[in-house]
């Protein structure tokens, strides 16, 4: 397996399982309803803004590997529409689960010495850290996810 391979298996580990954590996107948000996902606990970020701030990456990094220009502001990535209902919250993530797995793929089939390449421009550094560090930055938010809701499942 080549590097570009086993980051995309830690991608799919972080999202759907697997991974020495024992923890995951899937699992930690299956039995958060609507309501609790825009649960504001204290001064933190709610669940909802956390999951489309990681999500924002995920498309960014994305259309950068399908060879469209970088286009990102991490401004950008906290703002997202409210959930309406419970249906908003069910058709999201299975739309996220699919976008992982499509950026997964995108990631297996790059060439292993493209890792070590500047990544749109040199300011951004290599295309490894951004591989890599996408994975990195998913199991930070997934950790503030987990202790959320735990909080607002104790009635905090």
């Amino acid at each position: 397996m080549n590097s570009p391979q086993q980051i995309a298996k830690h991608l799919r580990q972080l999202y759907f399982g697997g991974n020495w954590t024992c923890t995951n996107f899937k699992d930690t948000l299956e039995n958060v309803s609507w309501q609790e996902a825009q649960t504001t606990v204290y001064s933190l970020n709610s669940i909802i803004t956390l999951v489309y701030h990681i999500h924002y990456y995920v498309g960014v990094l994305t259309r950068v590997l399908q060879g469209k220009a970088l286009r990102g502001d991490d401004k950008e990535s906290f703002e997202h529409p409210p959930l309406q209902s419970q249906y908003d919250w069910d058709i999201l993530l299975p739309k996220l689960w699919e976008e992982v797995e499509n950026l997964a793929v995108l990631i297996e089939q790059v060439p292993e010495e493209k890792l070590w390449d500047i990544f749109s421009e040199e300011k951004y550094n290599i295309y490894y850290r951004h591989l890599f560090g996408i994975v990195e930055h998913g199991h930070y938010h997934l950790g503030q996810i987990a202790l959320i809701k735990k909080l607002i499942k104790a009635g905090v």
